[in-house]
């Protein structure tokens, strides 16, 4: 296979494993709130949703592991409740927002029926799929992808070419570090470090793409053009929320936006169409999150049949039991879990990319110990204690925009690297 080729099959697969079909109700409505200063937002949202995880698979590239490796040279222990952590939360909070998503665009607007009923049935068949494995869902995926990503497409260009370029009001004060915050809704850096692997993987398959610099050639270019794809993508939905003002009214949820915007730019029957594909595409991510946290409590219980079946149980219970809840819900009760943990992912992230002599054991430890103290303000924010510390976060900068973390991480980053080449060198003088 030509290196050109090579390279967009995996831009492809790198594409697909990000773009969500739950994360495409973010974008519109952020867009749709943000008024004029709907790019302000987007960079920020890119941020968090396209450029750390993509990090995230060069990170991946250099460990060619799983997502116990990524914290690894912090503690052993460390990494092994990160993991755990990790996966607790990805079967408690996006794995029922799919349900959730597809009950509010694909099972309501057709049948009427209870959210309750909805979930009960979508993780009966999540489990099902989960405990017999097969190759179906993976060709459904391979062809749902490109159908949404064209649906998305015709939906971008008519509004851009249709809607005339007015703005309305944005309702946020901090734009930028919004839009930050609203990527973290994503969970896409956490899907970096749980399922980046895969493409690690099948690269590995491949015997024409023997050495590691190869790989990582190969790996840097295709996660570049699916970086300037997801950006495009993210950034098309923004601004047609942006460009949509005035068409809906101030209230309308992230579900209602998306079908709204896609009855007006393309019609009922594609608005229809992309409702059922929407609501195929996160029944394929529920079924992924949940056997890829089986496997890994199985592979931690030395291959147990059992703990995999108890896993898959106790995540599907988990899914019903929050995906009978509506979407904007499942997003508020998200927020308090990511301002603590999504900041220890994207440190992580960084450390596993930056040259290794800049990312020794104790410049690991360091990090991600001050990174956990300074999200306790922003978490503590999240959960509507935020008036206990006013005074602590008039001393943290940044911490008025929720990333008090960003600074204080980089200032030790760059004091122990500091002490540790002064050290050397003292004792190679010796």
């Amino acid at each position: 296979m030509s290196n050109t080729k090579e390279t967009l099959v995996t831009a492809f697969a790198l594409f697909s494993l990000f773009f969500g079909a739950g994360n495409l109700i973010l974008p519109p409505l952020l867009g749709f709130q943000s008024g004029s200063l709907w790019w302000l937002v987007a960079l920020g949202f890119c941020i968090s949703a396209v450029l750390i995880p993509l990090f995230g698979i060069l990170a991946h590239a250099r460990l060619q592991g799983t997502i116990y490796d990524f914290g690894k040279k912090v503690s052993p222990f460390f990494s092994l409740v990160y993991s755990f952590l990790i996966y607790a939360i990805s079967i408690s909070l996006p794995s029922p927002r799919t349900a959730a998503v597809t009950h509010e665009m694909a099972i309501a607007p057709l049948f009427g029926s209870s959210s309750l009923l909805t979930s009960i049935m979508y993780f009966v068949l999540v489990f099902v799929f989960v405990m017999n494995r097969s190759k179906i869902l993976n060709i459904i995926g391979k062809l749902l992808t490109p159908a949404i990503i064209l649906i998305l497409i015709l939906i971008i260009g008519i509004t851009l070419f249709s809607f005339d370029f007015t703005f309305g009001e944005t309702v946020f004060e901090r734009p930028f570090s919004d839009g930050i915050l609203e990527g973290y809704q994503t969970f896409d850096a956490i899907g970096a470090v749980v399922v980046g692997g895969v493409i690690i993987i099948s690269i590995n398959l491949k015997n024409d793409i023997a050495s590691y610099e190869e790989k990582k050639g190969l790996i840097r270019r295709a996660g570049w053009l699916a970086g300037l794809g997801l950006f495009l993508i993210y950034a098309g939905l923004i601004i047609t929320g942006a460009l949509m003002h005035g068409a809906f009214e101030v209230g309308i949820t992230r579900t209602a936006l998306l079908s709204g915007i896609s009855l007006k730019t393309l019609g009922g029957t594609a608005n229809l169409f992309l409702s059922i594909l929407v609501g195929l595409a996160c029944f394929t991510t529920a079924v992924g999150i949940v056997t890829g946290t089986a496997d890994f409590v199985k592979y931690r219980f030395e291959e147990s049949r059992q703990a995999y079946l108890i896993t898959a149980i106790i995540s599907c219970v988990l899914g019903v039991v929050m995906g009978q809840f509506n979407v904007g819900y499942i997003i508020a009760v998200a927020l308090p879990a990511l301002m603590f943990i999504y900041p220890i992912t994207i440190v992580l992230i960084l450390l596993n990319v930056v040259p290794e002599k800049y990312a020794s054991p104790k410049v690991f430890r360091a990090v991600v110990i001050t990174t956990m103290l300074f999200s306790v303000p922003d978490f503590m924010g999240s959960i509507g204690l935020g008036d206990t510390i006013v005074g602590l976060q008039s001393y943290i900068p940044l911490s008025e925009f929720s990333i008090g973390w960003v600074l204080p991480g980089l200032v030790v980053f760059v004091l122990v690297n500091l002490i540790e080449v002064t050290l050397f060198s003292s004792q190679k003088n010796q």
